[in-house]
């Protein structure tokens, strides 16, 4: 028996003699087709190359591509698991020529490869071509000997293909497989068509003409190959068997299955192990290529096929969660041919688990409610739930709804209140439901959702946002969220659903204009949670150029472009290319990744208390406020950082994680300022890891919503620039990385030099040359005052700028000595009152000292006169005059000052008025 991994490997091999280049399989995520939710064709990752757009070293290649089709116009999950044929997850086969060779060379691979290599019994086999196509039908009689009676002429778009209303299409031809007659079903094009008799397994496609508006317009210059075979299905034919579940890689997974839960791929049980091996798949390949589970686009896609899985585990009895119990049977099957499984398997079992443990409770709850209504239903009674009031206006509270049909179909107010509450999707119910015979009421699901919409748009306006943010609610109802793809890359590709200029909603915008661009998906991150957004460009084929210059992040699930438009015109419906500023970005993840270092250094260091109390995380800093009482030591700062800095080094990978809230925080994640948090959480793990008594801690483990390096060694350098307060109790740290620390560093290595340069030293001698200079400055200064003091007892200051009031003059029977001196400095005042009252013996002295237009006075009684005369009466009269107040000291030395340099004659004449009382 040929094997799944042993026919792949045939077929690329084949190929690959023939002189194809044998390509790896694209992720599953398309990076060139913003209109595609997932890859559903093997040509997809080479759309660029057949339209022109991109130019391929050889013109021939050929692969095996992972397909996923679950969302949007291709979604078979409905009927997987009940069909011998739909999956979510499958491979295709195909070999394509660029503009090499056509027709005849195609024809005669498929022919080869199927009747020789691989002995396909040719009476087994019959093509189709379309009804015009003269050319591939005397091709087959020609190559394959086929009777005219086995090329079937199809008039239908069934054997024509197209990529759209513009670009490349072109006629097919497609290999049927003859089952048997055992099997009911006609050949393709027959009334009995439908049946299962007759099975396609390849698909040729012919790319010849050039179409726009739909309608043929010429020939293509170099007509191309694009073929399809599907691998589950050629698998089944090699392998004898008619239902693709009946291929070793699916009886492997079913085992699987089958043992872990004890039950039997029989009877009612036989599609639940059906769906549970091919969710599997689809579910390990997507987190493997990066998709994680959320509640918008491709997240949310994943999570309804696990979800889905899950159910049917459920349904098989399984106890304790199933789904990450099978990845490794996967990895055993699959992970030779796809190394990315064995790569990921930590993370698609931790995933699996955690989403599987969430979804029991969620699944017990609504399945609870979801028996009560079945019963009531089946018992023949009009159904009667409650339901929140939700109409706009009117108060919260309880309201009835009667009169529900009683037919064996459940209400779309049942349904949403499962939704709603239970957080059980509307398929899910669908599903659970299809093996009871029952159907839902879609039409009263919809309502009741329109319903809490509007009610929500009308909480909404009353809460007090900007008016001109109406058209942001308008188009996230219409539109719903835009999916972020920025965390794993900065190149992109989106379709264009929204334009808004001036606060309104336009169709296109020219050069010129100034708009803000809303795509379905993009890698540009929207401004939340102290993270700047980003900058770069957006751009077309067709000239068109738009220099972003900051993402906003409108209603909190929105990421809204903005800038001017250099070039061209942009319209709504354009498909365009998103380019994320790298360096920008990459100074920014730096920045934010610093932070959380930061936030766990300043715990270590000052404590449980610390907790961030804001952040700015830009491209040219970082700044980080917390909550500390007192300023940090340069002990502390100098410590912090270096424990940064050998986190840094460590180069440890940055550890991505989703949870929820409470289970985060469980596991020990910090809650960051400023953040919003729904049912789901980003954990962010990085740095060392380190073991105590209650287990293994990593260093910092945060929740999370920005970008991030991928090890701690992106950073490269981390400096704090300043400590700050910035209100009682909260304290601001700023600091550079990377390069704005490389470039901060050497600006002040430069200053450094030129000092050294001013000082006639050297960098390593400034310290020494500086201490120096300060020392004899101080000397100098030293001398300086005494020279003052000397020279202002001697009444000559400054050669004659000092002035007598009166000196040694007696007032009122006592003796006094008054002065005022230009420039002294006021410490030096008590020494020379100590002085003069030496000088008289007995009296008064005070002098004034004048300094850069303000003044100091001090007054001096001797110890005989301070039972009747108080310097402190005497000071405060002169602090009066020259504008000041108070003064003090003791009876026999007290001083003050005052603003008013220029009133310092009248400060003396004050205390000389007071002492003549």
């Amino acid at each position: 028996m040929h094997t799944t991994n042993e026919i792949r490997r045939s077929f690329l091999d084949y190929f690959a003699q023939n002189g194809h280049d044998a390509v790896p399989s694209a992720p599953l995520v398309p990076y060139n087709d913003p209109t595609l939710m997932f890859v559903n064709a093997g040509m997809v990752p080479f759309k660029n190359v057949f339209t022109g757009l991109e130019t391929r070293a050889t013109p021939r290649a050929t692969s095996s591509q992972k397909c996923v089709r679950a969302g949007g116009k291709h979604n078979d999950l409905d009927n997987v698991g009940y069909t011998a044929r739909h999956h979510t997850f499958f491979e295709m086969l195909g070999n394509f020529s660029f503009g090499d060779y056509f027709k005849e060379q195609a024809i005669t691979h498929a022919w080869t490869l199927l009747t020789k290599e691989w002995g396909l019994p040719v009476e087994k086999l019959l093509v189709t071509v379309y009804h015009t196509d003269d050319e591939a039908f005397d091709l087959w009689k020609k190559i394959a000997g086929l009777p005219e009676s086995k090329i079937i002429r199809i008039p239908t778009k069934d054997n024509f293909w197209a990529m759209g209303d513009e670009g490349p299409c072109g006629p097919c031809s497609e290999i049927f497989f003859d089952h048997g007659d055992h099997i009911w079903g006609g050949p393709p094009g027959s009334p009995e068509e439908d049946g299962d008799r007759f099975i396609e397994i390849w698909n040729l496609v012919f790319m010849q003409f050039e179409q726009s508006a739909g309608e043929i317009v010429g020939n293509l210059p170099k007509p191309s190959i694009d073929t399809g075979m599907g691998l589950e299905r050629i698998s089944a034919v090699m392998q004898g068997v008619h239902d693709n579940y009946d291929i070793d890689t699916f009886k492997a997974l079913i085992a699987a299955s089958e043992s872990l839960t004890g039950v039997a791929a029989e009877g009612d049980s036989r599609a639940s192990h059906r769906v549970i091996a091919d969710h599997l798949r689809s579910t390990s390949f997507l987190l493997a290529d990066g998709v994680l589970p959320s509640n918008e686009g491709r997240g949310y896609v994943l999570r309804r096929i696990m979800r889905r899985a899950m159910r049917h585990a459920h349904l098989l009895g399984a106890r304790e969660p199933l789904m990450h119990r099978l990845v490794p049977a996967l990895v055993a099957e699959m992970g030779q041919a796809y190394p990315e499984l064995g790569r990921a398997q930590p993370l698609i079992q931790e995933t699996l688990e955690r989403e599987e443990v969430q979804f029991r409770r969620t699944l017990a709850n609504g399945l609870g409610l979801l028996e009560q209504e079945i019963s009531r239903i089946e018992r023949g009674f009009t159904t009667r739930i409650d339901v929140m009031n939700t109409e706009p206006g009117q108060p919260d509270g309880i309201r009835n709804i009667e009169g529900l049909p009683t037919e064996r179909e459940l209400s779309g107010e049942v349904a949403f209140k499962l939704y709603d509450t239970y957080g059980f999707p509307y398929d899910l119910t669908e599903d659970a439901l299809r093996s009871r015979g029952f159907t839902v009421d879609r039409a009263g699901f919809d309502a009741a959702m329109a319903q809490q919409k509007a009610a929500a748009r009308a909480a909404w306006k009353g809460s007090g946002q900007a008016a001109d943010s109406e058209v942001w609610f308008d188009i996230a109802e219409r539109e719903g969220a835009s999916e972020f793809t920025g965390y794993t890359s900065t190149l992109g590709e989106g379709q264009v659903v929204a334009l808004v200029k001036d606060g309104k909603e336009v169709t296109s915008a020219a050069a010129g204009d100034t708009v803000t661009v809303l795509t379905n998906q993009t890698p540009f991150y929207g401004e939340s949670g102290g993270q700047v957004g980003d900058a770069g460009t957006i751009t077309t084929n067709a000239g068109l150029k738009i220099a972003v210059s900051d993402t906003a992040k409108p209603l909190g699930r929105l990421h809204a472009m903005s800038g001017t438009v250099e070039a061209g015109t942009i319209k709504v419906g354009d498909a365009v290319n998103l380019t994320v500023d790298v360096a920008r970005r990459d100074a920014v993840r730096a920045n934010h990744s610093a932070t959380h270092l930061l936030h766990a250094a300043l715990r270590g260091r000052l404590g449980g208390h610390v907790t961030q109390k804001g952040s700015l995380v830009a491209a040219e800093r970082l700044r980080f406020d917390f909550s500390h009482p007192t300023a940090l030591s340069a002990e502390d700062i100098a410590a912090i950082e270096a424990e940064v800095n050998a986190e840094i080094r460590a180069n440890d990978p940055v550890l991505t994680r989703l949870m929820t809230p409470e289970d985060a925080i469980e596991a020990g994640a910090m809650a960051l300022f400023g953040e919003k948090y729904g049912d789901e959480v980003r954990v962010l793990s990085m740095g060392t890891t380190s073991k105590d008594a209650s287990g293994e801690h990593t260093y910092s483990v945060e929740l999370c919503g920005g970008t991030h390096v991928r090890a701690t060694g992106d950073i490269g350098i981390f400096r704090i620039v300043s400590e700050s307060a910035v209100s009682s109790g909260v304290r601001r740290i700023e600091a550079l990385t990377g390069e704005g620390a490389r470039q901060w560093l050497v600006a002040r290595e430069d200053a450094l030099k030129s000092t050294a340069s001013v000082l006639r030293t050297t960098p390593e001698e400034v310290e020494a040359r500086v201490t120096a200079l300060m020392d004899e400055r101080k000397k100098l200064e030293r001398e300086l005052a005494e020279a003052k003091k000397t020279l202002a007892l001697s009444g000559a200051l400054g050669g004659g700028s000092g002035k007598a009031e009166n000196a040694d003059e007696t007032i009122n029977g006592v003796t006094f000595s008054g002065q005022v001196l230009e420039g002294l400095d006021p410490k030096d005042l008590r020494g020379l009152l100590d002085q003069a009252k030496q000088r008289i013996g007995s009296g008064v002295a005070a002098i004034v000292a004048v300094n850069e237009g303000k003044a100091a006075i001090a007054a001096a009684v001797t110890d005989d006169l301070t039972g009747t005369i108080s310097a402190v009466d005497l000071v405060r009269k002169g602090v009066e005059a020259l504008g000041g107040k108070g003064g003090g000291g003791r009876a026999d030395m007290a001083q003050g000052g005052g603003p008013d340099g220029d009133k310092a004659a009248d400060a003396i004449a004050a205390v000389k008025a007071a002492l003549a009382g």
